[in-house]
Order: C-alpha cells, then structure tokens, then sequence
C-alpha cells in the first residue's frame, strides 16, 4: 500500500484488518510505517491470490472515494 494525503488512517487499519486479516495491533504498526515510509508490504501471497486482494481493496477505496494505491509485486529469487 502507498500513502496519500486523503485516506484516513482509520479506514487504512480496517483495509488492512479486513483484507490482509490484520490484528488491531498489526496493521496500526503497517499503517504508521505506509504514513512514515510511504509505503509498506501488506502480506505475502501466491499471485493470483494478491492480484484478488489489491482488486478489492482498490474498490473498496473507490466505493468510499478514497485515492489509496495498493499494487503487488512478483517474488524475485536471489
């Protein structure tokens, strides 16, 4: 996920509990660290599994009108 200056930190938290099932705990810690660092990891999955969550996320986001990004990236091996 990427920050932004609109989305309300609460919404990222239930985004983050909801999709990625977060505690509480965990994704307020993922939150700050999208709001200090610009952006974080949210979970680790198998690709067709993240291309479903950041489909869902990015309508969730767009059904409340909120400008939030979230995208997944393949796994390189090193």
């Amino acid at each position: 996920m990427f920050n932004d200056d609109y989305t309300p930190m609460d919404f990222v938290v239930e985004l983050l509990k909801t999709y990625f099932k977060h505690t509480e705990n965990s994704a307020t810690t993922i939150m700050m660290h999208i709001h200090e660092q610009g952006l974080a990891i949210c979970g680790v999955y198998p690709k067709d599994i993240a291309e479903s969550k950041v489909a869902q996320v990015q309508a969730h986001c767009c059904k409340d009108e909120y400008p939030l990004r979230c995208s997944f990236e393949p796994q390189t091996d090193d």
